[in-house]
């Protein structure tokens, strides 16, 4: 039941965040940078770490999972998505950019609150300092998925079911480990990859699109904002 009531308040977190970057979209370029920086500082910050931290993993063999997550991201942004072609113009081949960097938050949030309920079958002290991590940066994480959309073109009615969809995630995937367990040599490869995938959508995407014909440097210092939380955040629970 407490994990459930912990997936919970990740899910109102994952909402404020959201309605947040909603009700300031007309400063979108502000709410870009500041999701730039926290999606960097959430690789950076708290996946890779523990990355490194949850098993027996050798730091050769993670940083081999961060470069796959990077360069698999980048196949799938280069040759599935939206791009310019010789007339000027853009087409859509697949999935815009915004459904596809929302899906892969949407993802992380479940192993989310896989990460919760698994702390919770350690034991309740590891879960609760896991859940913490996690609603740090929920709110985040909502903005981050509001962000993705909005970039993308989509008004807030297309946002509103992303932003649902991620804020749910997490309690799927913390009831999902009331009935298994997830073995512990899988958790570092796969927050490893997520935080390859993290960079790039950070370093490629984001920044650069929340610096277009904007003033860089209120959205530089945006981004060094989003990254400072995330860390403040992390150090603080850690």
């Amino acid at each position: 039941m407490t994990v459930l009531l912990v997936s919970g308040a990740a899910f109102a977190a994952t909402m404020i965040g959201g309605l947040f970057a909603i009700r300031f979209r007309d400063r979108l370029h502000l709410v870009l940078g500041f999701s730039a920086g926290a999606v960097v500082g959430v690789a950076l910050f708290d996946l890779l770490p523990e990355a490194i931290s949850a098993g027996k993993d050798s730091p050769q063999r993670i940083a081999l999972f961060v470069a796959l997550g990077f360069l698999a991201y980048l196949l799938v942004d280069r040759l599935l998505l939206l791009h310019p072609q010789a007339d000027g113009h853009h087409h859509h081949h697949h999935a815009p950019r915004g459904a596809l960097g929302a899906a892969t938050l949407s993802l992380h949030s479940v192993l989310d609150g896989v990460a919760i309920g698994v702390g919770y079958q350690a034991s309740p002290a590891v879960g609760l300092i896991v859940a913490a991590a996690v609603l740090t940066h929920d709110f985040s994480d909502g903005i981050n998925t509001v962000g993705f959309i909005l970039k993308d073109g989509g008004g807030w009615r297309r946002a509103l079911p992303w932003l649902a969809l991620d804020a749910t995630a997490p309690v799927i995937g913390a009831a999902s480990t009331l009935f298994f367990r997830i073995p512990e040599s899988a958790l570092g490869p796969v927050m490893a990859l997520f935080a390859g995938s993290f960079l790039y959508l950070g370093a490629s995407d984001l920044i650069p699109e929340s610096q277009h014909a904007h003033p860089r440097a209120a959205t530089t210092l945006m981004t060094l904002l989003g990254a400072a939380v995330i860390y403040a955040a992390v150090r603080a629970v850690g």
